[in-house]
C-alpha cells in the first residue's frame, strides 16, 4: 500500500512563502496522478493543484484562487511531491493533504486512494 507524509506546514505573515513536502513510500504508479488538497474548519475539503505524469509528459492544473501564487512539481521517480506557497493570504489558511491516484487527475477527493495524514498551514493578516 501507498503511504504519503507531508510535512513543511506552518505559520506565516500575509505576503510570506512555504514549501509543503510529501514523501511516497511504498509504491507509486507508473503513470498517475498526485495533488494537494486543503481543508479549512467549516469547509469542505477542495482541490489546489494537481499534477499528471504519462509516458508523453508531466502536466499540472490549479484552482483559480491559487493560479499565479502556487506551484506544484515532483521529482524524477514520482517519490516526493512539493507545493510552492508564494504571496499567502489569510484564507489559504487549511490543513493540507497530498494524495494520489492511478492514471488521470481530478480534483473529486473521492477519487484519490491514498492520502497523506494533513500538515497544517496558518497565514495571519
Amino acid at each position: 500500500q501507498v503511504h504519503l507524509v507531508e510535512s513543511g506546514g506552518g505559520s506565516v505573515q500575509a505576503g510570506g512563502s512555504l514549501s509543503l513536502s510529501c514523501a511516497v513510500s511504498g509504491y507509486t504508479y507508473s503513470a498517475g496522478c498526485m495533488g494537494w488538497f486543503r481543508q479549512s474548519p467549516g469547509k469542505e475539503r477542495e482541490g489546489v493543484a494537481t499534477i499528471y505524469s504519462t509516458y508523453i509528459g508531466v502536466y499540472s492544473s490549479y484552482a483559480d484562487s491559487v493560479k499565479g501564487r502556487l506551484t506544484i512539481s515532483r521529482d524524477n521517480t514520482g517519490k516526493s511531491l512539493y507545493l510552492q506557497m508564494n504571496s499567502l493570504k489569510p484564507e489559504d489558511t487549511a490543513t493540507y493533504y497530498c494524495a494520489a491516484k492511478r492514471l488521470s487527475c481530478s480534483f473529486a477527493d473521492s477519487q484519490f486512494a491514498y492520502w497523506g495524514q494533513g500538515t497544517q498551514v496558518t497565514v495571519s493578516s
